[in-house]
């Protein structure tokens, strides 16, 4: 019993190494935690900008094309796994309902508990967001993927099934890119070049916004009438 408490006790120490043993230094451990958080956001903040730099003209092609496809009367829908999950709702609330600027038809297809266990239950889950795109897309909408492996199947599905309605596609994944950056049902792919899911997911964000405030420039324009 004692040995199993021990390792109950120290099943963490693998997230903070410098948590070792019975630390009894308080302001030892408080400078290793400071340190520890000043190199995790300098590797975000690099890593973004980094992204950002890599993916400058992808962003402004993309944000282009679905400005067209908004002006149009298309739709958005996202789509992802997990916590990717939560930042496609993120993004979709990002453009339905955003701060400033133009209010969009966008929608996060992972939002509906009811459909995605109806559907992982009865059909299989590798059909929870392509079922979703056959019932509610249609030739002119655009669909966004979201993943840190890239490789999802759900997500290679459905965005097969949305290259075949006739959707933009846009996928965001990690570490090499994975399937979405080599698939031809992708059209715009936006690779965070990183091994730590949470950075992945930081740099997904910020990609994400400039993404939408790129495509709220070319809405603005078209708009206007004035020169893209």
């Amino acid at each position: 019993m004692g040995a199993e408490m021990s390792d109950q006790g120290h099943s963490t120490d693998f997230l903070y190494p410098f948590l070792e043993g019975q630390e009894t230094d308080a302001a030892g451990l408080l400078a290793d935690l400071a340190t520890s958080a000043r190199s995790k956001a300098a590797e975000s903040a690099r890593l973004q900008e980094e992204s950002l730099a890599e993916w400058d003209a992808g962003i402004e092609a993309a944000g282009r094309a679905m400005a067209e496809r908004f002006a149009a009367g298309g739709r958005m829908f996202t789509f992802g796994n997990g916590g990717s999950s939560t930042d496609a709702a993120t993004m979709a609330a990002l453009f339905a309902r955003p701060a400033h600027g133009r209010p969009l038809s966008a929608r996060c297809l992972a939002a509906d508990q009811a459909v995605l266990t109806a559907l992982g239950n009865d059909v299989g889950f590798d059909v929870v967001f392509a079922r979703q795109v056959m019932a509610h897309a249609r030739t002119g909408d655009i669909a966004v993927a979201l993943s840190t492996s890239g490789s999802s199947e759900d997500l290679m599905v459905a965005l097969a099934e949305a290259r075949r309605r006739g959707l933009l596609t846009v996928g965001f994944s990690g570490y090499d890119g994975g399937r979405m950056s080599v698939s031809e049902d992708v059209d715009h792919c936006f690779t965070i070049r990183s091994l730590s899911i949470h950075r992945i997911q930081e740099s997904q964000a910020l990609v994400g916004y400039r993404l939408w405030s790129v495509t709220q420039h070319h809405l603005e324009a078209l708009q206007n009438g004035a020169p893209r």
